[in-house]
């Protein structure tokens, strides 16, 4: 299994000129192979199998830099064509300057070491850092990805191997989870889980400065300190967003064996209404269950997925009847079979832990 920490770093500015000096021509390798790609396909239809030492001697300036980031730099666009290939994601696109990729180097003959306060690093030296968790002796470094945030800060990704057998747990509590627009969820004991407010405050914060920033011109001194102090609030609603989603999946991936949550094809969601898009790029909900699977997997439970067309909202929790005109509107579900009055959500929470809990049985055949 693999797990990655990651650390701020501060490098002093020799480094720092190094740290964006590889990031420039990992760029400069990425687009310049997908260009020549693409033109190679345009002509013969065929795909094009390129590496970096390919064009060292065409761009010696290439071989200031880590070899090893751009040999990841060529691995990671090959992964990126084989998943759009496979049509699980969109088709690789050229790097802007404006967007920080970091760069992944690995480990070989200890030209990585986590020091006391340090970390050494190729090419770069001795780096401080600031290590604030303490990472188990048995676990293996494996590579590091280094990156810089548009707010100027520095960091270093760790992914570390390590081995541990996982049992898998008997099923003795289960819930499940309904996306909700007002709130951020609701489950199927009809608990409902608010979105912090400090978070919506901030968002309101923000929308002051969107407003502020559009008023000056671009490329003033002004519009850069505007911009910077934009990037630090983003960046501070980021933080608190991604601590929030974290302890809250991980007590929910402690108390419960089994956690069902609805399938949602967000992006169309968003298409439909902009108050949909503006909650769902704000509260994080595809983050959220990223977090809950490989929390809830690494403990031995299990997070089942419905499909995106399973009738969560329409079909009744107690009757299993399906009211097939049921409006957006009627936050109320009245079963006029069972006459069943419950909170719409509440009864979509209840369905889908029943159908998350069938699902499994039929995986694991209990």
């Amino acid at each position: 299994m693999n797990k990655a920490f990651k650390f701020r770093i501060y490098p002093n500015e020799s480094q720092k000129t190094l740290i964006h000096m590889t990031l420039g021509h990992n760029r400069f390798l990425w687009n310049k192979m997908l260009e020549d790609k693409q033109r190679h396909y345009e002509l013969t239809k065929n795909s094009l199998h390129l590496t970096p030492a390919q064009y060292k001697n065409d761009y010696p300036f290439l071989k200031d830099v880590d070899s090893l980031s751009l040999a990841n730099t060529q691995l990671n666009q090959e992964k990126a064509f084989k998943q759009f290939f496979n049509h699980k994601q969109e088709r690789p696109k050229f790097r802007s300057k404006k967007q920080d990729y970091g760069y992944t180097t690995n480990l070989v003959n200890h030209n990585i070491v986590l020091l006391k306060g340090y970390i050494k690093l190729p090419k770069l030296g001795e780096v401080k850092i600031k290590q604030h968790r303490t990472i188990p002796s048995e676990m293996i470094l494996k590579s590091v990805t280094v990156s810089k945030s548009s707010t100027g800060k520095y960091y270093v990704s760790i992914l570390y191997e390590y081995q541990k057998e996982i049992q898998k747990q008997v099923v003795k509590d289960a819930i499940g989870l309904d996306f909700s627009m007002t709130h951020f969820y609701v489950d199927s004991e009809g608990f409902k889980m608010d979105y912090p407010k400090d978070i919506q405050t901030d968002f309101n914060k923000l929308r002051v400065l969107q407003r502020s920033l559009s008023r000056r011109v671009k490329g003033a001194s002004n519009y850069d300190k505007k911009a910077l102090e934009i990037a630090l609030l983003y960046e501070r609603i980021k933080h608190k967003r991604d601590d929030f989603l974290h302890k809250l999946s991980n007590a929910i991936a402690k108390r419960y064996e089994l956690v069902s949550v609805e399938g949602l094809n967000l992006i169309e969601m968003s298409k439909t209404n902009p108050y949909y898009a503006k909650q769902i790029s704000r509260f994080g909900w595809t983050r959220f269950v990223s977090f809950l699977k490989y929390k809830l997997e690494t403990q031995g439970k299990s997070l089942m997925m419905m499909d995106q067309w399973y009738p969560s909202s329409k079909r009744c929790s107690c009757c299993g009847d399906i009211k097939t005109d049921l409006k957006l509107s009627e936050r109320v579900y009245d079963c006029p079979n069972c006459e069943l009055h419950l909170d719409r959500d509440h009864n979509a929470a209840i369905n889908i832990n029943k159908e998350g809990f069938r699902k499994y049985k039929l995986a694991f055949q209990l």
